[in-house]
This record gives C-alpha cells, structure tokens and sequence, in this order.
C-alpha cells in the first residue's frame, strides 16, 4: 500500500463518528481544548494496546481462535451502550461525575473496532521496513482528528449549559446505535 493509499485509508477511519471520537468531542464540550489535550496519552495508548498485540499476534491468533474477535466485538458493544446510557442519565448539574476522564477514553479506545482493522488490515507486520514509519504517522494523525473532534465539541460550550446538555443526549444516541450496529454485525456473522 502506497504512502498516499496508508494516509487516505487511515484518515478517513479515524475521522468517521465513533465511540472515543464521541468522547473528545464530549471532552471539548464539557472543559475545552486543554482537556481533550489532556486525554490524548490515553486515547494514544488505548490504541496501541490493542494494535500491536493484532499487529504481531493478531492474524494467527484469530485464525486460531475466531470466537475472540466475536468476544471483543460483545464487549465493544456492551461498553458503548453502557456509555450511551450514562450519557443519556447525566443532568446539566451533574458536575464531575459525569466528565470524560482518562479511564474511559482508553478503555473505549482499546474496545473501539476501529482499532481492529488499523492492528490487522493498514498497519504493516513489524517485520516491514514500514512498520514503524507508519506507526509514527499513525499516531499523528490519531492525534489531530482528536483535536478536531475535541474542536468541534469546545465550539458547542458557546450555547452555555442548554447546548451542552444536547451534545451529550446527541452523543448519547449515537453511541447506543454504534453499540446496535456491532451487535447486529455479531448477529449476522
């Protein structure tokens, strides 16, 4: 894969709604820039949790054990409903209890589907002269759609608390239909 054919592909994923693209935004909406900034390291890891167990065990691993991928897509699911369901149930004065912290971005990250087929279908084996050169641009890239979302939702804080609490019921249900459409591509499967 080209260069070019690498950046194209990964770019438009990362920048498609999702679940930790929800959450930067949501990040932005509630504390600004300065938060999701603060919430990188966690998305970044979360990412390279899952990516680099796919990238070197990965295409054996679910060779071997189909029902894994099974399983992690149940989980996925189950974990963006539950975030769906407390997003839906946070009030305006709610306050810290219901703000996107570290914990939440990484574990949704390393849930995120996404992450399967950067680690099994456009990262490179490590064994590729390319691997880590686009591991590198990768991460750079996770990084700018993350401000971009984080962006997007920090343009939102504008409307006061009202807008708000509409960005977290929009995220809310999208969340829960990201959650359906994993259970229904489980179902079909």
């Amino acid at each position: 894969m080209t260069y070019a054919a690498f950046l194209s592909a990964v770019l438009a994923l990362l920048l498609a709604p999702g679940p930790t693209n929800t959450l930067m935004g949501l990040a932005g909406a509630q504390r600004g820039l300065g938060r999701v900034a603060r919430l990188l390291p966690a998305e970044l890891l979360g990412y390279l949790t899952t990516i680099l167990p796919l990238v070197f065990l990965g295409g054996a691993l679910l060779a071997e054990w189909p029902v894994a991928a099974v399983l992690l897509k149940i989980a996925a699911a189950i974990w963006v409903m539950v975030l769906a369901v407390r997003l839906w149930g946070l009030r305006r004065d709610d306050g810290a209890g219901g703000e996107v912290g570290a914990g939440k971005v990484w574990l949704t990250t390393v849930l995120n589907p996404k992450a399967l087929i950067f680690g099994l279908v456009l990262l490179p084996g490590p064994e590729e002269a390319q691997f880590l050169p686009r591991l590198g641009l990768f991460l750079m890239m996770v990084v700018a759609v993350a401000l971009v979302w984080g962006a997007a939702g920090a343009m939102s804080r504008m409307g006061g608390g009202r807008r708000l609490h509409l960005v977290q019921r929009g995220a809310s249900l999208w969340l829960a239909l990201v959650s359906i459409t994993l259970i229904a591509g489980v179902i079909r499967a």
